[in-house]
């Protein structure tokens, strides 16, 4: 079966939706707030915001992915029906759902409407894909969980069902959503899209001491010396074992982990900014430590196996990311897109671009569990050399002076050297000079809030500019 496939971006802004359709991805999701996992940096909370992303993307022959993927409690449900209703007449080109209950009443309602399966109901193997299948879903997006090898199978034993796959953006410490943590820190649960990522605050840890009563407390003579969460770790590989640690490198399947000779002690965590007094109680194996902030998941060097595979959609992550983080992704992953159905060897250099973006790291998640040398490769030679930071936004180009009209976003400077990237192709230079809206010359643009005029080039509206923070090196 020949399939076209589909590069599927986040847009959690209008902003963000235009720029996505502009830097070359074939369709966007976004949400309703009410009843999808994002409430916050949503721009889409009614339906005239709704109806204008919908037509946007339809008048550029493009797809608009309706977020419906909530687990509701029963007064959601109550007034689903009646809140979705004036949006399905919008036309969205499919809903994106996981719970079963909702699911059923789309299908008796409209039993023409699209019904894509969520990561939230967390697909794991061929039978549920054929469970669903049988249940009138057009499309499963596949558990976030899962190997190329388990990916390839499930594509394998269900051939004419439309298969996703996530390849970039943030990943959860637990099943796809299925956390607990914001729920129990501040009453803001997960799966109503009120996640507050607590995984990712700063935690601090200290030993412990136990009482005569037996309760473990604080060792407080080492109060003073509280860890970061991400600079204690109790299990060193062997130095016969070839790594395992973060910062010792890949480890071998026959790993020899040793332990430090504190993972045995009992430590105490505590959130550094709200809770401080407020101690639990962490433990820590060779695995790692469990309440912990995730890498980001980068799987550009994977899409050629993914298109091979035959996955018809890869999606990317990031509904309350900028606009300028959108229309990065989508432009880098269209090239590996378009250069795997080209049959076109992978670049290396989209491994640095990347990085260039604001994340926490990057991993493969699940999809692949040993690294081989080629991607560390990439690696070394990439990530280094193109670390950048988004500057400005063009807001007009006028073609008689050759100058365009540049909204700040970050502080650049007169001789930086800068990437303009545009809808049309990407270039490098070194800026010249500056000037105000006044005609008068200026040698900085200080940060957000100012307006400057330069000479980059021939622009459009969509073009952004972003400059580099370390020289970059040709591999």
């Amino acid at each position: 079966m020949t399939r076209q496939i589909e590069l599927l971006a986040p847009a959690g802004t209008f902003e963000a939706l235009t720029h996505a359709c502009a830097f070359g991805a074939d369709a966007v999701y976004a949400g309703m707030p009410r009843y999808s996992l994002r409430v916050r940096n949503n721009d889409f909370r009614n339906v005239e915001r709704l109806k204008a992303g919908i037509d946007h993307m339809h008048n550029h022959g493009k797809k608009f992915f309706l977020a419906l993927n909530v687990m509701p409690h029963g007064n959601k449900v109550k007034s689903f029906l009646n809140d979705l209703a004036p949006i399905v007449e919008c036309k969205p080109d499919a809903l994106i759902m996981a719970d079963p209950g909702l699911i059923l009443m789309v299908r008796e309602t409209w039993p023409d409407v699209q019904i894509h399966l969520s990561v939230q109901a967390n697909t794991m193997n061929s039978a549920s894909v054929k469970f669903w299948q049988r249940q009138g879903i057009s499309r499963v997006i596949l558990s976030r969980e899962l190997s190329l090898k388990e990916v390839a199978e499930i594509r394998q034993d269900c051939p004419d069902m439309e298969l996703e796959v996530f390849v970039h953006g943030a990943l959860c410490i637990a099943y796809s959503g299925r956390c607990l943590l914001s729920g129990y820190f501040n009453h803001r649960d997960a799966n109503q899209g009120t996640c507050t990522n607590a995984c990712r605050w700063q935690y601090g840890l200290t030993d412990t001491k136990e009482t005569p009563e037996g309760e473990v407390v604080p060792h407080f003579a080492d109060m003073d010396t509280l860890y970061s969460r991400d600079s204690t770790t109790l299990i060193k590989p062997s130095a016969s074992s070839g790594g395992g640690c973060s910062s010792c490198g890949p480890k071998s399947e026959e790993a020899d982990y040793t332990p430090h000779p504190d993972a045995e002690k009992s430590y105490l965590l505590q959130e550094m900014k709200l809770r401080q007094g407020e101690w639990m109680e962490i433990s820590e194996d060779e695995n790692g430590t469990y309440i912990m902030n995730s890498r980001d998941l980068r799987a550009i060097q994977h899409v050629q196996k993914l298109v091979e595979i035959g996955i018809d959609s890869l999606k990317i992550e990031g509904r309350t990311k900028s606009a300028y983080y959108v229309a990065r992704t989508s432009q880098l992953y269209r090239q590996a897109i378009d250069d795997a159905v080209a049959g076109r060897e992978f670049s290396p250099e989209l491994y640095g671009k990347l990085e260039g973006l604001a994340n926490r790291g990057y991993t493969d998640g699940f999809l692949q569990r040993h690294v081989p040398d080629a991607y560390q490769n990439y690696l070394s030679a990439s990530s280094v050399h193109y670390r950048q930071q988004f500057v400005a936004q063009v807001l007009e180009y006028d073609a008689a002076t050759g100058l365009s009209r540049l909204d700040v976003r970050n502080h650049f400077a007169s001789g930086d050297r800068i990437e303009v990237i545009s809808p049309n192709g990407n270039r490098d230079m070194v800026l010249g000079e500056m000037k105000t809206t006044r005609g008068e010359t200026i040698p900085v643009a200080k940060g957000s809030g100012y307006v400057v005029l330069a000479d980059i080039g021939p622009t459009t509206p969509m073009t952004m500019v972003a400059r580099y923070l370390e020289t970059p090196i040709a591999t």
